[in-house]
């Protein structure tokens, strides 16, 4: 009980610091709102768990990091949807499904992606092959080519985005 009585003091003393800095940093008054009140909750149990000397610079460096928590998941969230639309493809009929029987359109489709996966560079189409095809880890690729983890997500990333163009101009000459 005495905790709480002591987070609410603490509350009204900091929670238009704490909120001026979450409008900073998420940009949207209602969402910074919401992060005030996560932040003083947590704070209870967080409290317990740190031996805090200065508490006003220890709040600013705990409500900061929460709001780059928030940030990071919504980025994490709209790299997610971006991925589906650039995989839409994928789940939805597509002019070529169409006009071809099931069959032919994936086997025409498996050429082109196999067309396409021969004209990356060596490391991307070795990455490309052991991600996806063999489904090893970034790790696990790491230990077999000598690659750093950065090389390997880099390879990954690039070698992806190759192949799309590499297919998105394959099945316009279609």
């Amino acid at each position: 009980m005495n905790d709480k009585l002591f987070v609410g003091i603490l509350y009204k003393r900091y929670a238009h610091l704490v909120l001026g800095l979450s409008i900073k940093y998420l940009k949207d008054q209602d969402e910074a709102k919401d992060a005030v009140m996560h932040i003083f909750e947590k704070l209870m149990s967080d409290l317990l768990k740190h031996e805090v000397q200065y508490f006003k610079s220890w709040l600013y460096t705990f409500s900061k990091n929460h709001c780059l928590m928030i940030i990071r998941k919504k980025q994490a969230r709209l790299n997610k949807e971006m991925d589906l639309q650039i995989h839409a493809s994928s789940f939805m009929e597509t002019e070529t499904d169409l006009h071809l029987n099931t069959h032919e359109a994936k086997e025409m489709e498996y050429n082109f992606l196999e067309k396409a996966l021969e004209e990356l560079n060596e490391e991307q189409r070795t990455c490309i092959d052991l991600f996806y095809l063999k489904e090893k880890s970034y790790q696990e690729i790491s230990n077999t080519t000598g690659f750093t983890l950065n090389e390997v997500k880099s390879f990954i990333q690039n070698g992806k985005r190759n192949l799309k163009i590499k297919l998105e101009k394959s099945s316009e000459r279609s």
